[in-house]
């Protein structure tokens, strides 16, 4: 059999197979029995997705525009290669917690369950106070030491940085010494009181700041938050733990200990005032409502060991370093210089407030009615809580703080081998939601777009959602059966729909497209109405083809039977069209795992009916008649009208296999990751394409086998027949087939019936130049051969039947260049065009040339060849080969060794055309006859759909009424 490549942007999985030489003249019986013996199973292509963020990280690049059909389940659990960063943390504090404490760890000697979660979750005093035991000596000898930066704008102006070298347990004071004599102020630490005392005027501050155009180690950065780090603080440790944010710097500068201390009361001052959302270190009593909406965790008790960082203002200051700060809590907590106002303003919005004195109340209380006035974000999108769970554990907003936000379930580990949970942003606490249920993008551009995960209820303006659609700012999202939230974009302004789509109707108004006519029957209208637009659907040119799956099969099977049977006057490309819109049904508006399984019934079925009609086409053969019956040569006419089901089956699983890869393509790029199932739904997939791929180069072989076929016994009058007939003109370039010579005639008949047929078929153009280039390959070695094998032991190589075969190869050129066939004809005949251009050469121009010079006029032939050429040719009576025709000695073994005749296994790949589908799906169908089908497909979906029906309650499709 033939195989194929394809090109760019298909998949490799196709290598070369070549034709054997039987093939050309073998019966077609037999290939059959070849074909069916051959046909190889189909190959599935693995793919590998790539890790989903941690819960702390920042978010990954968007996937490239390309995107190859992979394995996803072969990859590591999500968490990133590194691990999140909420993990590290875990894993450098879990063993902390024994010590003088107890082993109770963060959360009290004899707290369960709580002690290893605050373990994890301590803050930076408690590092710099060193409550924390030291870590293990075996830890501390392998850990690796580090370089830090300390610039020193504060020491002087101008002054860039000193690299010191620190580890682990190099403490604040302990690199300022070494800075210090770095930049030549002071020694040693241990060095004298003078030297101690430099050291004590100076101290170690964690700076974070935008830097300029120059970059981060540009001397026009400029802090615009500072801490001052505790003497017994390790800088190294602290810059593991805690990583800036993308657009912010940080590095650790060098400054006098009271203008450090003046420049970080700033810094706060400056955060509260103006409320902006730049890293800081503020204080974080209760968990805010980030966009997770988890229970609020409780803050440390005192069994906690969190005392006040050396240097620090007491326990307010201790309370003020915090690690773990989300976005959402600069706005849902107070800030100190307006808390007495805040407090007033809450208390009089309480109810009975008018009554009641407002004097000091619990801090817990206010920040209680603080959480109440929460006011949404003006440059984020949000969701609106219009229905819940739990009252008291749900929240009113959520917050998008990142461009992809995911809705799931929270939990420790997923159920399969305890591996971690997928990325969730909002945790929604409910029986019904996945662990990853739903994820919404809001890019900078609208639309949003939503995509539920597989098998997540999910509603879009209360109709069942699917499949990826458009979100506006309006629109209402339900997930499961209890939270239905209301999505806002306030950066949309007032472009969004000013009626919310999921309003009904006004009267008058016109109903919606035909698909809601023909899929919803409890829409609220009248009889007459639905009839109408129903009737408008069943008759309307709109190229939709809606079917359920349990009439899948039905509808499949009828389309395939009908372009197998060649009824009506379907276009050339009409089946592959309505194969096309139920692919495109399938992607769009039915669950997720419907596509792969639509698809590898749809390959089944046209190969089915490909096979069926290669055996009709095989048992008509003249070769495979009883016994007597004289064998009649195919004509070209005959040949046309046998293969014409093959050609146009060739053409429309070309154009369909384009189009499913785009949508293969299309469904891995929406698809979630994460779902565990998409592995499998593309290895179905890959399936269903391999045997389109398999139909393609079956039905392309066979085609050209029978048309080569027929050509065997037309080829040899182009080296018998004479053009130079008595009174005869030869024809010029584009002459008519009826011009030509009578012995070139069935040749280009051939060829022309060859043309006919792809132009009928719509053959895509690359397939037409491949089928013509196996036709010319085919034409160049048999008549090469036959040049070669009646050469020898008789008169034929001689100047006057050359010329005669030069001018019917000329002929046949010039009429193949009329038909915008020259140059896949000139390339394929360049062989035989050589060989014979060396026989018209004249005698006497042929005996003054030396092998030498023969071999550089003309290449193409082999050592082999040109002595056969010139051992044979006709010199005159008595006369032989001149010595200086003989080949060299080099080349002795070439001659001697080599064939004279070409092979037929060396023909071309196969290329098989997979770029963009030529398939038009858009726009109304103008075609008469596709529409006619189209009718009769949508009238016997509705059929099948009125047998479900009781008798009484069934009747025909509606009749639209005429304007």
């Amino acid at each position: 059999m033939l195989s194929g490549e394809r090109k760019e942007g298909g998949s490799p999985r196709f290598g070369k197979l070549h034709l054997p030489v039987g093939l050309w003249i073998n019966s077609p019986r037999k290939q059959l029995a070849k074909l069916g013996r051959r046909w190889p199973s189909a190959a599935s292509v693995k793919s590998s997705s790539s890790d989903t963020g941690s819960r702390s990280s920042e978010p990954l690049p968007p996937p490239p525009p390309h995107v190859e059909l992979r394995r996803v389940g072969a990859v590591k659990a999500a968490g990133g290669a590194s691990g999140s960063r909420a993990k590290r943390i875990s894993q450098l504090f879990r063993g902390s917690g024994t010590g003088a404490t107890g082993s109770g760890g963060a959360g009290g000697a004899g707290t369960p369950g709580g002690a290893q979660r605050w373990a994890s979750e301590k803050k930076l005093p408690e590092l710099a106070a060193g409550v924390a035991p030291e870590p293990p000596l075996a830890a501390r000898a392998t850990a690796p030491p580090g370089v830090l930066k300390i610039f020193g704008a504060g020491l002087a102006s101008g002054a860039n940085y000193k690299s010191v070298l620190a580890t682990a347990r190099s403490t604040a004071r302990e690199l300022v010494a070494e800075a210090l004599e770095r930049y030549g102020l002071a020694g040693s630490p241990g060095g004298s009181p003078g030297e101690s005392s430099c050291v004590d005027a100076f101290a170690l501050c964690d700076a974070l700041g935008r830097p300029a155009a120059g970059g981060v180690g540009s001397c026009e950065w400029r802090a615009e938050h500072l801490r001052v780090l505790g003497d017994s603080e390790r800088p190294l440790l602290v810059q593991e733990l805690w990583r800036a944010r993308p657009g912010w710097a940080r590095r650790f500068e060098l400054r006098g200990r009271e203008e450090a201390r003046r420049l970080e009361q700033e810094a706060f001052g400056a955060a509260d005032s103006d409320g902006t959302g730049a890293p800081s270190w503020r204080p974080q009593k209760n968990r805010s409502r980030a966009a997770s909406g988890g229970a609020a965790l409780a803050s440390p008790g005192p069994g906690s060991g969190s005392g006040p960082p050396a240097g620090s203002g007491g326990k307010e200051r201790s309370e003020n370093l915090s690690l773990r700060r989300s976005v959402s809590e600069l706005s849902l907590q107070g800030r100190r210089r307006r808390q007495q106002e805040r407090r007033q303003q809450a208390l009089s919005m309480a109810p009975g407030a008018a009554d009641t004195q407002i004097g000091p109340a619990d801090p817990g209380d206010f920040d209680q009615l603080t959480q109440c006035l929460i006011q949404a974000p003006s440059n984020r999108p949000y969701f609106l809580l219009l229905q819940g769970y739990q009252d008291a554990q749900d929240f009113v907003v959520y917050v998008m703080t990142r461009e992809q936000h995911v809705f799931g379930r929270g939990g420790n580990s997923s159920a399969r081998g305890g591996s971690p949970a997928p990325y969730v942003d909002t945790f929604l606490n409910a029986p019904d939601i996945l662990p990853r249920h739903c994820t919404v993008r809001a890019g900078p551009e609208p639309p949003a777009m939503v995509r539920p995960a597989r098998g997540a209820p999910v509603t879009h303006n209360g109709c069942l959602l699917l499949r990826e659609a458009e979100l506006h700012p309006g629109d209402l999202l339900g997930l499961g059966e209890h939270f239905l939230f209301m999505y806002k974009d306030p950066r949309a302004g007032s472009s969004g729909p000013a009626r919310p789509p999921w309003l009904p109707a006004r009267p008058g108004a016109s109903p919606p497209g035909p698909g809601w006519a023909f899929s919803c029957r409890l829409c609220g209208r009248g009889l007459q109405e639905r009839g109408e637009a129903l009737a408008a659907y069943l008759d309307g040119r709109e190229p939709v083809l809606r079917f359920r799956p349990r009439e899948e099969e039905a509808l499949l099977g009828e389309i395939v039977r009908a372009a197998a049977a060649g009824a009506g006057d379907l276009p050339p490309l009409g089946p592959a069209t309505l194969l096309a819109l139920c692919v495109q049904h399938s992607a769009r508006e039915l669950e997720l795992g419907h596509l792969p399984r639509l698809l590898g019934r749809l390959a089944r079925l046209i190969k089915e009916a490909v096979w069926e009609k290669i055996k009709e086409i095989g048992d008509r053969q003249p070769e495979n008649h009883p016994e007597g019956v004289p064998e009649v040569p195919l004509t070209p006419e005959a040949v046309s009208v046998e293969l014409r089901p093959l050609m146009l089956w060739m053409a429309n699983t070309t154009e369909l296999l384009s189009f499913v890869q785009e949508k293969v393509l299309e469904m891995e790029k929406e698809a979630d990751q994460e779902d565990p199932q998409l592995c499998n739904d593309l290895e179905l997939c890959d399936e269903a394409m391999a045997l389109l791929d398999e139909v393609i180069m079956c039905t392309f072989q066979q085609s050209v086998y029978y048309l080569t076929k027929t050509l065997y016994s037309t080829l040899p009058a182009l080296l018998d027949s004479n053009p130079f007939t008595a009174g005869a003109e030869l024809p010029g370039p584009g002459a008519e087939l009826a011009a030509m010579p009578p012995g070139l005639r069935p040749t280009l008949g051939v060829f022309q019936a060859a043309l006919e047929l792809t132009s009928q078929c719509e053959l895509h153009p690359d397939l037409v130049s491949q089928t013509f280039g196996y036709l010319f390959f085919f034409s160049n070695a048999s008549l090469l051969n036959s040049l070669m094998e009646r050469g020898q032991g008789r008169p034929f190589y001689q100047w006057s039947r050359a010329v005669q075969i030069r001018t019917n190869l000329d002929l046949v050129l010039d009429w193949l260049q009329g038909a915008g066939l020259g140059d896949i004809a000139t390339e394929f005949f360049r062989k035989l065009s050589i060989a014979v251009n060396l026989l018209c050469v004249p005698r006497t121009s042929l005996l003054k040339a030396s092998w030498s010079s023969l071999r550089t006029d003309h290449p193409t032939l082999t050592p082999a060849q040109l002595h056969h050429l010139l051992s044979h040719y006709q010199l005159g009576p008595g006369r032989g080969p001149p010595p200086a025709w003989d080949p060299p000695p080099a080349e002795r073994d070439a001659v001697d060794t080599g064939d004279i005749f070409e092979s037929f296994s060396s023909h071309p790949p196969l290329i098989l055309p997979l770029g963009s589908s030529r398939l038009r799906l858009t726009g109304p169908v103008t075609d008469d006859a596709l529409h006619r089908e189209l009718r009769r497909l949508r009238r016997l979906l509705w059929d099948l759909e009125q047998q479900e029906l009781p008798a009484n309650h069934r009747h025909g499709p509606p009749v639209a009424t005429p304007p």
